[in-house]
């Protein structure tokens, strides 16, 4: 069955290719997303090419919901979204993958049953289809050369969807089994420096020497250092320093 998550249904509407009908489960099933409804596939349903395709998702196959027309298929939506790269001539609010996803996710908290229709390879979703949509998610691709393929235009939208519906870590550092160095940490290791560099005459000339110390402390500042680096960095000044007594 099905999982409980709340999540938009995505209609193939007249898929072609047993392949990418598969393409298109695997592209759910990456980003949490498991009812598929499939209207009138040109090569019949099961399709074993299909299976084949999905790599793993063949759970997401053989639940989905298979309809001989578009209106059975929309028949329990409260909300349907169409996608096309082609102008038309139909009046309706267009949105980006990521503008539809975020008012889906509106909808669905509201408790809407949402759909999203995907056309046929060949040439897209017809006028007919897209009349019963109430938007138009259009992805803003180069206009000399619009067509997606419908696995990427499903991995495209199931990608917008799960932005929308889970918290997402846009930058993520793993640091291993180290902690942050502390400030004072740092300021140590600062100070260990600037005190071997003096010894060694690197702040020179003595009016300089202020505004080189300024510099060569922001250096550290922008880095931001572990405690296993800030060990490191000690050892490696205090092995030039002993290095250099033992070649005396």
């Amino acid at each position: 069955m099905p999982t409980d998550t709340p999540q938009p249904s995505f209609v193939l509407v007249r898929p072609q290719m047993g392949e990418n009908i598969g393409a298109a489960a695997r592209a759910m099933w990456n980003f949490g997303l498991d009812r598929m409804r499939i209207v009138a596939p040109r090569d019949g349903w099961p399709n074993p090419k299909a299976v084949a395709m999905s790599s793993g998702a063949g759970r997401l196959l053989d639940e989905a919901q298979l309809s001989d027309t578009l209106p059975d298929a929309l028949s329990d939506c409260t909300f349907v979204f169409a996608t096309t790269a082609r102008p038309r001539e139909l009046i309706k609010p267009v949105y980006s993958p990521e503008g539809a996803m975020k008012l889906a996710a509106e909808k669905i908290a509201a408790g809407e049953k949402v759909a999203v229709m995907f056309g046929p390879e060949r040439a897209g979703l017809e006028n007919d289809d897209i009349a019963r949509a109430n938007a138009i998610i259009t992805v803003p691709v180069n206009p000399e050369y619009a067509s997606l393929n419908l696995g990427q235009c499903v991995l495209l939208t199931a990608y917008e969807w799960r932005r929308q519906s889970e918290e997402i870590e846009h930058e993520t550092l793993d640091i291993g089994k180290s902690d942050w160095a502390s400030n004072i940490e740092v300021e140590k290791l600062v100070e260990h420096y600037e005190d071997r560099l003096d010894e060694a005459g690197f702040f020179y000339p003595p009016e300089k020497a202020p505004g080189m110390r300024v510099v060569f402390r922001n250096l550290f500042s922008r880095m931001r250092l572990t405690r296993a680096d800030v060990q490191m960095l000690h050892g490696v000044m205090r092995q030039m320093v002993r290095w250099k007594d033992i070649s005396k």
